[in-house]
């Protein structure tokens, strides 16, 4: 299978990993995104915003590779604070909304002790079908 390395326009470059790699049967592999900004600098420190910022990196990727958000069709999210997750679940929701709409691709959710970005409180991964090349 050929594969495509996805790196979208204006981000800096991704360090020992690929933000996206294409297949030539359309299946695109999104690397996990947390909640920092194109130029690798996180912007906020609070769970809902670093959540925003990372679904549309997330978006950002799968555009860069022909796609849109409706292509997406699994994430797998890693979070530091469940308790917080539940708490804030209508805000979850309004900006999960906000960036994706009414698209509910598969999802998986872990609780996990940390992050190789100190400052990231979530990272999510996703697989988008874009169809063959």
């Amino acid at each position: 299978m050929t594969q495509t390395n996805i790196q979208p326009d204006g981000w800096a470059p991704a360090k020992g990993y690929a933000n996206g790699i294409l297949g030539d049967d359309g299946t695109l592999y999104i690397g996990g995104q947390i909640g920092w900004t194109a130029e690798q600098k996180f912007e906020t420190h609070d769970f809902i915003g670093q959540m925003e910022q990372a679904l549309r990196n997330i978006v950002d990727v799968v555009e860069a590779a022909g796609g849109k958000a409706t292509d997406i069709t699994r994430l797998t999210w890693f979070i530091l604070d469940k308790t917080e997750y539940l708490a804030r679940q209508s805000e979850v929701g309004a900006v999960y909304r906000k960036v994706l709409g009414r698209h509910f691709p598969a999802m998986s959710m872990l609780v996990v002790a940390g992050l190789i970005e100190d400052e990231a409180l979530l990272e999510i991964e996703a697989t988008a079908y874009l169809g063959p090349r």
